[in-house]
């Protein structure tokens, strides 16, 4: 496993980070036990999870993945030090969490105490906020005219993340939290925490983990340079666009137990014509290299200039151990062509 540094915390974070938001609904205890053990003794040394998980958010599954992780704590108390434990508060729209109000100060600290009491440990080594205040470009959104920036009250929206960052201050002083980290953001959010954090003297914010992977790949160039420049980690999170590059939803398929077979909050806004004809293409050159489909786009994923850790969930310990596998794998400059090839001719298929 190769470890690399997670922005300037000074911790190093494995190249591999477990994600865990199908444990709860997809994934029972046990399940998530086996995933937890066996990525641990692989050396990967970082989980993520959030209050929101597991997924698809509803109340009834709201901090079940918490709740999980800190069952195996509380039953291994001694392997806390193994694994950088990355959490989120969630932000503004779900009725069941805050009563759907935005993130605060006041709420940051509400939330971690909340949060590590389902993880049953004294302190959250990253903790994140899972979307900004205002709309971001993200979840379908990134298409010009879909939101107006210009909509927004720029001072207003300072001020709330200047009260954000005192929240986090509140916590870090007080040893519950060692480090912050951003989601869904964008280079205009990572900037302005970055200037009041050093205005106020107040904690720099360490990561950003948004969407990134073959079929969505907007963040390439300008937010990934500004996070390589800014020693802010750059975390991919669904790197196989939520199962799509696997090619199990071909032909409008919908495996039993899968992603897809779930009702999605934000709707299936990835399943669309161009992103079927892009899946064909990259599963014909997986086959043409002798990759799985998974493994080819997880280590397209891993090589990309500036990307630090990148987040993969499994719903089985079969999926875990391929996708585990892709960190291993050197791409040849002629895989990196033909994917190429095929990432040129869709290049922004949702």
């Amino acid at each position: 496993m190769k470890y690399v540094p997670l922005g300037r915390t000074g911790l190093e974070v494995s190249r591999v980070c477990l994600g865990t938001m199908t444990w709860g609904t997809q994934n029972n205890q046990a399940e998530a036990d086996e995933q937890i053990e066996y990525a641990l003794a692989q050396g990967v040394n970082f989980i993520d999870t959030a209050e929101m998980y597991s997924v698809p958010p509803t109340p009834e599954s709201y901090g079940k993945t918490e709740t999980i992780i800190g069952n195996w704590l509380a039953r291994n108390p001694s392997r806390r030090h193994e694994f950088i434990l990355a959490t989120k508060i969630a932000g503004a729209g779900l009725h069941y969490i805050r009563e759907g109000g935005p993130i605060t100060g006041e709420a940051v600290i509400a939330s971690v105490d909340a949060s590590l009491k389902r993880l049953q440990t004294d302190y959250i080594d990253l903790y994140q906020l899972h979307w900004p205040n205002r709309t971001s470009p993200h979840f379908a959104k990134h298409f010009p005219g879909r939101i107006r920036f210009s909509d927004i009250d720029r001072d207003e929206h300072s001020a709330q993340m200047l009260d954000i960052l005192q929240g986090i201050d509140a916590c870090i002083k007080a040893g519950k939290i060692r480090h912050f980290g951003l989601s869904d953001d964008t280079t205009w959010g990572i900037n302005e925490y970055l200037r009041l954090s050093e205005k106020h003297d107040l904690p720099r914010v360490a990561s950003i983990q948004n969407e990134f992977s073959l079929l969505h790949a907007k963040d390439w160039p300008y937010l990934i340079e500004n996070c390589l420049h800014e020693d802010v980690a750059y975390l991919p999170w669904s790197a196989l666009a939520a199962g799509a590059l696997t090619g199990k939803y071909i032909g409008g398929a919908r495996p039993k137990g899968s992603r897809w077979s779930y009702a999605q909050r934000n709707g299936l806004f990835r399943d669309t014509p161009l992103v079927e004809e892009a899946v064909k293409g990259y599963m014909a050159v997986a086959e043409k290299h002798q990759l799985t489909p998974a493994q080819l786009a997880l280590a397209w994923c891993d090589q990309v200039d500036g990307v630090t850790s990148t987040i993969i969930g499994a719903t089985s310990l079969e999926q875990l151990k391929e996708d585990m596998a892709a960190f291993d794998m050197a791409l040849s400059e002629e895989v990196l062509a033909d994917v190429m090839a095929v990432f040129k001719a869709y290049p922004v298929p949702f």
